[in-house]
């Protein structure tokens, strides 16, 4: 095989991915921009992405605060930092962990699910015959999913911070013996509405991502029962893939202060 062939392919091939996603996005949103919203399905997915995967997301975010919180707290207290146990707990899991774990346990549960749904769609030709009946998809699959995602994760977002938050109060206080006054007024000083506002946009934009990924990968299913199998696999890699990548640039974008020397 041509050396420059072997190369050559699969860079075409990314590229040519990320066309196709660009277009499919555009596509997606010029139905937002023209008001073709589908009601009825979004509030649907809304009840499904969001309320559905609230346990897990709390679940995840308790328990992240709660070892942070158990791994750092001895190294503050014996350096004499008592009083940012909470600030550097609370400031950590706003701007990354919160949104960053969130995404991610939302990546693999939706994403998954999306691919999954529209896929058997796909095979089972219910999509062609929406196209037939002069039915647009992308209204009335794509468009509500997306706006359910870019909706629900920046909430789930949210309430995972607060669940960090109180948990690392829990171990903090309850484990370390840290007063809660110190605590709480910790978080008050170290973190503003600056640094929630930003994060839960970094949610907002994990779930776009996760909504285009897996609605491309299922709505491009071939092959049966086998084909919606590797493109549900694939839609949660691509979305995990995605979520990590983005996260490096949002994180330098919305906190250039934070690797300042």
């Amino acid at each position: 095989m041509n050396p420059f062939a072997s190369v050559g392919e699969p860079v075409l091939g990314f590229f040519e991915a990320i066309g196709e996603y660009t277009f499919f996005t555009l596509r997606t949103l010029r139905l937002l921009v023209r008001g073709r919203i589908h009601w009825r399905n979004t509030l649907a997915q809304m009840a499904f992405i969001g309320v559905d995967s609230l346990p897990i997301a709390l679940l995840t975010a308790a328990s992240v605060g709660m070892v942070f919180t158990l791994e750092t707290a001895n190294e503050f207290i014996h350096y004499g930092a008592t009083s940012v146990i909470g600030g550097a707990a609370a400031l950590t899991i706003v701007r990354e962990l919160g949104p960053t774990l969130t995404g991610v346990v939302f990546a693999g549960r939706v994403s998954a699910a999306i691919a999954a749904e529209l896929g058997t769609m796909k095979v089972t030709e219910q999509i062609d015959a929406l196209v037939s009946l002069a039915s647009d998809p992308l209204r009335f699959l794509v468009l509500p999913r997306l706006l359910a995602c870019v909706t629900m994760l920046p909430l789930l977002a949210f309430l995972s911070d607060v669940a960090g938050i109180v948990g690392g109060y829990c171990i903090a206080v309850y484990l370390k013996g840290v007063s809660p006054a110190v605590y709480t007024e910790s978080v008050r000083s170290l973190i503003g509405p600056d640094d929630v506002a930003k994060g839960l946009l970094k949610a907002a934009i994990f779930g776009l991502v996760v909504a285009i990924v897996g609605s491309h990968k299922g709505m491009n299913t071939r092959g049966g029962a086998e084909g919606v199998g590797a493109a549900t696999t694939s839609a949660v890699v691509i979305s995990l893939i995605t979520i990590f990548i983005s996260n490096y640039f949002l994180s330098s974008v919305l906190f250039p202060g934070a690797g300042a020397n």
